[in-house]
């Protein structure tokens, strides 16, 4: 396999289109436009589907414990990328930054991965933006405003289309200068 997509999120209905389930969201959105994909059968902790030299991950481990789903995959898969899609507290919602490697910044879903995978992952931080006050918890489990719905869709088409692209060849770098200067 060429590439392995991570979507980071929460299993359960309580979590659907929560600040913290945007990497589920993400991975639905590029399922959309790719249309048919296969799903792969296997004890992986979490769903795994494949289109042409491409797979796709969305772990049903809890956030913080991803990287056991992760693991799964790596033990019986190798990948030339992987590319981890996370929401991301430190960035105003609608950013859309791209990292190649580093720490966890205090991901919790990022935290459960091992440091090869850290180093070496492709990382596409999506901005959700800071409680103004209030349980940090609590403001990443909760659905998006009313506002925010309006633009969310905007922004997981931005999204989508980065990852694509990343698939198809392009550099992170192309990718990163081109829709970092687009607002939603």
């Amino acid at each position: 396999m060429k590439n392995l997509v991570i979507g980071l999120g929460n299993i359960g209905e309580r979590y659907e289109n929560s600040r913290h389930n945007i990497g589920f969201n993400l991975i639905d959105k590029i399922f959309d436009d790719l249309g048919k994909v296969e799903k792969i059968k296997g004890s992986f902790r979490g769903d795994l589907y494949k289109f042409e030299e491409n797979m796709f991950l969305k772990p049903a481990t809890y956030m913080n414990l991803s990287g056991e789903s992760v693991e799964l995959v790596l033990k019986d898969f190798d990948f030339e990328k992987i590319i981890i899609i996370h929401d991301d507290l430190d960035l105003p919602f609608g950013a859309l930054k791209f990292k190649i490697g580093g720490g966890n910044g205090g991901h919790n879903g990022l935290k459960s991965m091992n440091d090869e995978v850290q180093k070496n992952s492709i990382r596409i931080r999506m901005g959700i933006g800071k409680p103004e006050n209030g349980d940090i918890s609590d403001f990443v489990l909760s659905k998006f405003s009313k506002s925010e719905s309006e633009h969310l869709e905007n922004w997981l088409e931005l999204g989508k289309d980065a990852i694509l692209e990343i698939l198809s060849g392009e550099t992170v770098e192309k990718v990163a200068s081109l829709k970092t200067r687009k607002k939603i």
